[in-house]
């Protein structure tokens, strides 16, 4: 029966690589439902335009509005989005910058 061998260097995890994989998985999570991978694909194509969305977004979603809003506060809680009141609304913008820390952290667990 073959041995295993023992854990070499490679699976050794330093504290940075603690708090990088956790920061991953918590906006993994907000993005684990597609009503939310949808309002961010919107904010970030407003922000192309310099724009935020103040629509309505329950009619854009065509869901009820207690449920975009949780979605919304997930999202927010995630720093995936920003929210700005500007009555009788409020504004909703992508936060390019934390989308872009998605983009990196999950290049640092694809990398050899």
């Amino acid at each position: 029966m073959p041995q295993c061998s023992p854990a070499s260097s490679i699976f050794e995890r330093t504290a940075e690589d603690v708090v990088n994989e956790e920061q991953f998985a918590a906006i993994a999570k907000a993005l684990a439902h597609p009503a939310r991978v949808r309002i961010v694909a919107i904010l970030t194509e407003l922000e192309t335009r310099n724009g935020c969305l103040n629509s309505d977004l329950v009619t854009e979603l065509g869901l009820a509005q207690s449920t975009v809003s949780e979605h919304l506060r997930i999202l927010k809680k995630a720093k995936l989005i920003t929210a700005e009141p500007q009555p009788p609304r409020m504004c909703y913008r992508i936060n390019s910058e934390q989308l872009a820390r998605f983009s990196t952290l999950l290049a640092k667990i694809q990398a050899p």
